[in-house]
């Protein structure tokens, strides 16, 4: 179920350029990055704007914010990072439920954004090891 609700906009704070997510965008080698403090969403090498035209992206960090919410600030934190040395990154069951959230959600967030929804997959949609799966589709995000 998406973190907020779909009938109202109601978007988490967007920090863009964040210093946070520049150090995990530089660790993760990747070009940008959205990562979750929180109830915040924090960009790096993606504006604002880009990220809101990918329902799908969306979709899979309001899932985080959502799990932060259930499990508490620092009880997630530690579930994450435990899941993610114990199954590493792909394998975590986080990032296996906000993938599908990603999926799952991203034509009713796109609704709720009033964007056209995605085609295919859509960022981070894809399973790695699925043969339609690109480094974008598979792009590890940052979550805490």
């Amino acid at each position: 179920m998406p973190a907020f609700s779909m009938t109202a906009p109601n978007l988490p704070r967007i920090i863009e350029n964040s210093p946070l997510a520049r150090i995990a965008r530089w660790k993760l080698g990747q070009t940008n990055v959205a990562m979750v403090l929180g109830r915040s969403i924090h960009l790096s090498g993606v504006t604002r704007a880009d990220f809101l035209r990918d329902a799908s992206w969306v979709a899979h960090e309001l899932c985080h914010i959502r799990q932060v919410q259930e499990h508490g600030l620092m009880g997630f934190l530690w579930k994450y990072l435990v899941e993610s040395a114990r199954v590493g990154y792909y394998a975590n069951r986080f990032e296996v439920e906000a993938r599908e959230a990603g999926r799952r959600d991203a034509a009713q967030v796109a609704v709720w954004l009033g964007i056209a929804p995605p085609q295919g997959h859509g960022r981070g949609g894809a399973e790695p090891s699925q043969p339609s799966a690109t480094a974008a589709d598979a792009r590890p995000d940052t979550v805490a």
